[in-house]
């Protein structure tokens, strides 16, 4: 509450709180004593013939928990925010107590992440309490889009084969975990539905899936004169700039002539988020060894002395 973008919201918060606490001690006030003339009166409410509502003075208890509650009120506002700007005389904060929580944090275990960062990731990846933390974090921080197997989903990859968009080296994914990827393909709605067909089975037949061998021939013309930039002549990729290979069984988004056509129709468009700032290099380090791990054949077997 302590930033506020302008003093009208300040002094909002201020009336508002102080207007609550004054009409609570008014409600307290009018009802410490009963107000009755030649004892306890009706008010004159009746339900089901004989059931009716008397004047009766609020219990004690409860007055005793209202007024406790008033003053707690009144007690924690002197010492915490929350009377508009007025920070409170422990000046507590949230953002302070982050800070001193992660600043604790770091100090008992920052060097277990650390005595990993010299490592190669390919010694970190066979390592078993090095593969333990790597789970955890990605378990934390990956699993939503990849899913708990690290097999991904429909438009997020499967991190457990040997089909990488950007690269599978460990440098590669450790860059990836860093700075996140942008992936997008621009539509093709121009060329038409018919062409967009043409190169759909094209693109499926080299995958050795079902396709019309006419338009598949035809779309080859298409692919070469506006897929081939990317994807290359030879339609295995490019991970420079996350092309993918179009050559295999791996499909990101799916394979029907539906889905593809879609695709080349409406283009696709993906993003990863970057880690850099928020899990800092030695948890990507153990993160990036996890990942390489997982990938089909990558991890190395522990040396035995």
């Amino acid at each position: 509450m302590s930033d506020f973008v302008n003093g009208f919201w300040n002094m909002y918060v201020m009336v508002l709180v102080a207007l609550s606490l004054v009409y609570c001690l008014f409600v307290l006030m009018s009802n410490r004593t009963e107000k009755k003339v030649g004892g306890v009166q009706l008010h004159g409410n009746v339900w089901d013939e004989n059931i009716q509502e008397w004047n009766n003075p609020l219990p004690g208890w409860w007055m005793g928990l209202f007024w406790l509650t008033v003053l707690f009120g009144i007690a924690y506002l002197a010492m915490y925010p929350g009377f508009g700007s007025f920070k409170g005389a422990f000046g507590w904060t949230s953002l302070g107590q982050y800070e001193d929580e992660m600043k604790k944090a770091a100090e008992k275990y920052d060097p277990i992440f650390n005595k990993f960062l010299t490592q190669d990731i390919k010694v970190v990846a066979a390592d078993p309490e090095a593969k333990a933390m790597g789970e955890r974090l990605f378990q934390t921080y990956c699993s939503q889009c990849h899913g708990s197997d690290a097999k991904g989903a429909k438009g997020f990859p499967n991190l457990t084969d040997s089909d990488w968009l950007y690269g599978g080296e460990p440098e590669q994914i450790e860059t990836t975990i860093k700075g996140g990827r942008q992936g997008m393909m621009p539509p093709f709605a121009h060329l038409g539905a018919d062409t967009i067909k043409d190169a759909a089975n094209y693109v499926r037949s080299l995958s050795g899936m079902a396709a019309d061998s006419t338009r598949a021939q035809r779309g080859k013309e298409v692919f070469m004169a506006n897929c081939s930039p990317c994807h290359g002549q030879d339609a295995k990729g490019n991970t420079a700039i996350g092309a993918p290979n179009l050559s295999d069984s791996t499909w990101l988004y799916g394979s029907s002539e539906g889905t593809v056509t879609e695709t080349i129709t409406m283009g696709r468009q993906n993003r990863m988020p970057a880690f850099q700032e928020f899990l800092g290099d030695a948890k990507i380090h153990l993160l990036a060894a996890y990942i390489y791990g997982k990938s089909a054949g990558a991890a190395p077997k522990a040396e035995t002395k």
